[in-house]
């Protein structure tokens, strides 16, 4: 049976963006490692979900089906879709950036909207728990311990708390910093480290799309004879 992967992208970058380009990565190495595979892509980056859809999603139910607005049978339509999105698939690629020391508003929207399907309610058992993740997190700046902003990452944990404790799923992560780097030139000094930083990134990136693939069900073929040597 064909495997099925949800992959989300919440960058408002189309080019140049690092979260993108790494879950390209992900993506790639696990199709090229299982080689066949459905991917459900849902870019809220460049294509947003809409605004008043959380309030539709929310109050819809307690309203009488043939009583409710344009904007609340939207907004529980558009909360169905996304959970059976999720439902659908066997594994997910959240591509994740970090804004203003902050989570992406619109994977925030997604999340609201998400949890307001019954089937995502609070109290509800949760219906993806054990099912594999990749969470890839790009930083423009530095936040680790001995930085200037240490601290001021208020988003990472937020994802990791949604997609973990909330989901339910097997969460790895792949975190770059220091992106910004190339292009600002306060952060010139900088550079090596960014460089050093994209390259660990860009590897975990490809070990992690062969280890989902093997969670998936792919069973690397064995050499007996060399592996018996």
């Amino acid at each position: 049976m064909m495997s099925m992967i949800f992959r989300l992208d919440a960058s408002i970058r189309d080019q140049g963006s690092v979260t993108r380009a790494l879950a390209d990565q992900v993506e790639a190495s696990v199709l090229d490692t299982l080689g066949d595979a459905t991917v459900i892509r849902r870019d809220v980056g460049l294509n947003p979900l809409p605004a008043t859809a959380w309030a539709g999603a929310v109050f819809g139910p307690h309203v009488p089906a043939d009583e409710r607005s344009p904007e609340q049978a939207q907004g529980m339509a558009l909360a169905q879709t996304l959970a059976d999105e999720l439902l659908a698939a066997d594994a997910y690629i959240f591509a994740l950036p970090f804004y203003n020391f902050g989570v992406s508003q619109h994977f925030k929207a997604f999340v609201d909207l998400l949890l307001a399907d019954p089937r995502f309610a609070p109290g509800q058992a949760p219906v993806l728990a054990g099912r594999p993740a990749q969470l890839i997190i790009a930083r423009g700046g530095g936040y680790g311990p001995g930085s200037p902003r240490h601290g001021w990452d208020h988003g990472t944990s937020w994802y990791r708390r949604v997609l973990e404790d909330v989901l339910k799923l097997e969460v790895e992560v792949i975190e770059c910093e220091l992106t910004l780097a190339e292009v600002n030139p306060a952060m010139a000094e900088l550079r090596p480290m960014a460089a050093e930083n994209l390259a660990k990134a860009q590897a975990a990136a490809q070990q992690n799309g062969r280890a989902l693939a093997e969670k998936l069900g792919f069973v690397p073929v064995i050499d007996l004879a060399v592996a018996a040597r």
